[in-house]
């Protein structure tokens, strides 16, 4: 089985497996002779930049050949990956993170063994139709450039939840979201939800085009995609609805554009973005399984 057939074969929707990446070989023999392979990626993040929102500041990523299969076969390349790890201390601030097909039970299996845990999933949503309106929901508007304290100071307070069933609640979180948040409110692509004059809610979106040789087309089928970055419910109104009709606006202004579907990035650990994002329509693709900090790798 050639190794598209196998990744098809694990999910129809996942795009033929890329190149192999560039890095460090990782080799390991399982207990029946079987070579099995990947490549190991470091890399790091340094002060001000946003992707320390959603990861570590040193990162030990492992890149599996795509021919890899079976429990045995993760169990012994994750067993090279820890040996690896032993030759240079890992700092606090560190990770191992393998993505994933979220399909691959087998794997799972290993992943779990050697201290991984899912923290993100990237979700699609693909074949249906957008949902109707939300009766006697909040009234939604798009959000512009005179909205940015607003939408800041709701994107922020999302992350003292998440901080505490995901990455660590970074202490400038404020700070890496401005730039984005700016960028983001120059475009029609976030809405916000509002109740007598009161803000209670946002959700910011985008589009992307999946091709080969970007970096969206390793993870999705080719086309362009609607974007769910970030959907966020003020405290005082959770469980009133509020996400719920901003998705219903969201979907149907980003199938406009004539989508192949739409995904988005959440925490599986998060029991209230786990449940809401399964309820509306969507189901993992790619899991990322991630070991805080990277000498916690088993």
């Amino acid at each position: 089985m050639s190794h598209t057939e196998r990744f098809a074969a694990l999910d129809p929707l996942l795009p033929p497996p890329p190149p192999e990446a560039e890095g460090e070989a990782i080799v390991a023999v399982t207990a029946t002779g079987s070579r099995v392979s990947g490549v190991l990626q470091r890399y790091r993040h340094e002060a001000g930049d946003a992707a320390l929102l959603w990861s570590a500041a040193q990162v030990w990523q492992l890149f599996p050949d795509p021919a890899t299969s079976g429990t045995e076969g993760f169990d012994a390349l994750l067993g090279a990956f820890r040996s690896r790890m032993d030759t240079e201390p890992a700092e606090p601030d560190s990770a191992c993170v393998v993505n994933w097909p979220s399909r691959d039970a087998e794997a799972i299996r290993a992943f779990l063994d050697h201290g991984l845990v899912p923290l993100a999933a990237l979700a699609v949503r693909t074949g249906q139709a957008p949902p109707a309106p939300v009766t006697g929901g909040p009234d939604i508007r798009c959000a512009g450039p005179e909205d940015f304290g607003t939408v800041l100071d709701l994107c922020t307070t999302t992350f003292d939840y998440t901080g505490l069933v995901a990455h660590r609640r970074r202490d400038q979180t404020a700070e890496l979201l401005r730039p984005a948040l700016r960028r983001a409110l120059d475009e029609p692509t976030t809405w916000l939800a509002e109740r007598d004059g009161e803000v209670t809610g946002l959700a910011q979106c985008g589009w992307i085009e999946s091709a080969l040789g970007n970096q969206a087309g390793e993870l999705l089928p080719p086309g362009r995609w609607g974007y769910v970055n970030n959907v966020v419910t003020a405290p005082a109104h959770c469980g009133t609805g509020v996400g719920r009709a901003l998705m219903a606006r969201a979907h149907r202004e980003l199938h406009e554009q004539d989508v192949v579907g739409t995904y988005l990035y959440y925490n599986p650990l998060n029991p209230l973005s786990s449940v809401f994002w399964h309820r509306q329509g969507y189901r993992p693709l790619w899991t990322s399984w991630e070991a805080h900090p990277a000498s916690a790798l088993r």
